[in-house]
C-alpha cells in the first residue's frame, strides 16, 4: 500500500484538496444561507441544484473529454469551480446560488471523471485495486477535513469562500504536473432504467431511495443544524461524524456482504439506519448523543449504496457491469435531486425533526421493500455472488467497473490457486 501511495501521491493529494473544497461549500452554504435570511425551502432548492448539475455532468462530461481532451476539460472546469466558490459570497442571492450550485455540480462531476481516468491509467493491474481504494478513502478524508476548516473564520465573512477556492486551484498543480500523457477515453453507455429494473428491482428502487438519503446528508445537514440552533463547531462535528461513520463501517458491512444473503443484510442495515434516525424525533437528545446518531446514519448510508450495487451486479454479466453502474448512477442522481426538495418541505412544515424523519422513512421503506422482494425471487447462493466494492455515489461508472474487474480477477486468481493446491 505504501508503494502504491508513493506512485500516486500527487494525484491523490490533488483529489483530496478538491474534496476539501467541495466539502466546505456544502456545509458553509447551509450556515451562510441562514445568516442571509434564506428560508428552508429556498435552501432546499439551492442544495438540490448541485445534484442537478452533477447528474448533467455525469452524462455530458465524457463527451466533452472525448471531443477536446482531458487537459482542456480539466483546466476549464477547475477554473469555473474556483470562480463559483468566490461568487457565492459576492452575490448572496438564493436564486443565484441555486444556479451556481448547478454549475459547480456539473464541474465537479467532470473533474471526478477526468481525475479517475488518469488515476486508472497511472496504475498497473497489480496495483489498481489498492489505488482505487486509496482514492475512495482520500475522498472521505477530504470531506471530513473540510468540516474542521469551517471553524477557522467567520461564516458571515468572505474568507471561508476564498480558502476553498484557493485549495481547489492548488489541487490542479499536483494533478497536472504528475500525469502521464492523457489516456484514451471511452464513453461508458448505460442501461435503461427499465432494463435495470427488470434485472434487479431492489437495486433500482434501493439506489433511488439512497440517492435521497445521500443528498440529505451531503446537502441539508448544515441547513438542519442552523434550524436546530447548533453552533458552527457543532454543525461541523456532526457533519464530520456522518462521513467518518461511512468510512469506518464500509469494512464490516463489506465483510458480511460476501458471506450472507445480501437482501437480509440490506434489511438489517436499513433498519439500523431507520432506528438511528427515529431516535432524535422520539427523544430529546444532547449534542454528544446526536453525534452518535450521525455516526450510525453515516455508517449505513454509504455502505448501503455499495451493497445495493454489489447485489445488482450479482445478476449482471461481467461485460455489462459498467453499463449497469452508469444507469444506477443516473437513478441515484434522480433521487438526489428530489431529496433536498422533499426534506426542505418537511423541515418547513414540522421543523428540524423533518431532517431525521425523511431519512428514517426512506431507510424504512428500503427495508420493507427488500423484505417483500425476498418473497418474489429465490436468493443467489453466496458462493455464486460477486465481490463487494466500497464505492460511493460520487465515483464514475468507469471507476466502478475498474474496481469490480480488479476484485473479480483477485477472486478468480484465489480460486485458481486453491484448485492448483
Amino acid at each position: 500500500m505504501i508503494k502504491v501511495f508513493a506512485g500516486s501521491w500527487a494525484l491523490l493529494l490533488g483529489i483530496m484538496l478538491l474534496m476539501v473544497g467541495n466539502g466546505v461549500q456544502g456545509t458553509l452554504l447551509g450556515i451562510r444561507g441562514d445568516i442571509e435570511g434564506f428560508t428552508t425551502g429556498q435552501m432546499s432548492i439551492v442544495m438540490s441544484g448541485y445534484f442537478v448539475g452533477f447528474l448533467l455532468g455525469s452524462r455530458m462530461a465524457p463527451e466533452l473529454i472525448r471531443r477536446v481532451g482531458h487537459v482542456r476539460v480539466f483546466a476549464a472546469l477547475g477554473s469555473l469551480i474556483s470562480a463559483v466558490l468566490v461568487l457565492y459570497a459576492a452575490i448572496p442571492e438564493w436564486i443565484v446560488w441555486a444556479l451556481l450550485r448547478v454549475l459547480i455540480g456539473f464541474c465537479f462531476s467532470g473533474v471526478y471523471v477526468t481525475a479517475e481516468s488518469w488515476l486508472n491509467n497511472s496504475t498497473t493491474n497489480e496495483t489498481r485495486g489498492q489505488t482505487l481504494s486509496l482514492y475512495m478513502i482520500v475522498q472521505m478524508l477530504g470531506i471530513i477535513s473540510a468540516q474542521a476548516l469551517i471553524n477557522f473564520a467567520d461564516p458571515a465573512g468572505f474568507l471561508l469562500f476564498v480558502i476553498p477556492s484557493v485549495l481547489v486551484s492548488l489541487a490542479f498543480a499536483p494533478i497536472l504536473l504528475s500525469i502521464s500523457p492523457a489516456p484514451p477515453f471511452d464513453t461508458t453507455r448505460s442501461l435503461s432504467i427499465r432494463a435495470l429494473y427488470d434485472v434487479s428491482p431492489l437495486g433500482v428502487v434501493g439506489i433511488f431511495l439512497m440517492g435521497g438519503v445521500f443528498s440529505a446528508l451531503f446537502g441539508m445537514t448544515a441547513v438542519w443544524g442552523t434550524q436546530a440552533g447548533l453552533s458552527v463547531l457543532e454543525i461541523s462535528i456532526f457533519t464530520a461524524a456522518i462521513y467518518f461513520g461511512g468510512l469506518v463501517f464500509q469494512v464490516p458491512i463489506g465483510w458480511l456482504s460476501d458471506r450472507m444473503d445480501r437482501r437480509k443484510l440490506v434489511i438489517a442495515v436499513a433498519m439500523i439506519g431507520a432506528g438511528a434516525a427515529a431516535l432524535p424525533v422520539l427523544v430529546p437528545m444532547p449534542f454528544w448523543a446526536l453525534v452518535i446518531v450521525a455516526l450510525g446514519i453515516g455508517g449505513v448510508s454509504n455502505p448501503l449504496y455499495a451493497l445495493l450495487l454489489a447485489y445488482t451486479n450479482d445478476y449482471m454479466e461481467q461485460d455489462m457491469m459498467a453499463a449497469a453502474s452508469g444507469g444506477l448512477l443516473f437513478v441515484n442522481g434522480m433521487g438526489a435531486i428530489i431529496g433536498p426538495l422533499v426534506i426542505g418541505r418537511m423541515m418547513g412544515v414540522i421543523g428540524p425533526d423533518g431532517f431525521f424523519l425523511f431519512i428514517g422513512v426512506l431507510t424504512a421503506i428500503l427495508a420493507v421493500y427488500a423484505a417483500w422482494r425476498m418473497t418474489q425471487r429465490a436468493s443467489t447462493p453466496v458462493a455464486e455472488t460477486g465481490p463487494y466494492a466500497p464505492v460511493s455515489p460520487v465515483v464514475s461508472a468507469a471507476t466502478v467497473e475498474a474496481v469490480y474487474n480488479d476484485l473479480t480477477e483477485q477472486a478468480e486468481n484465489a480460486t485458481s490457486d486453491t484448485t492448483t493446491l
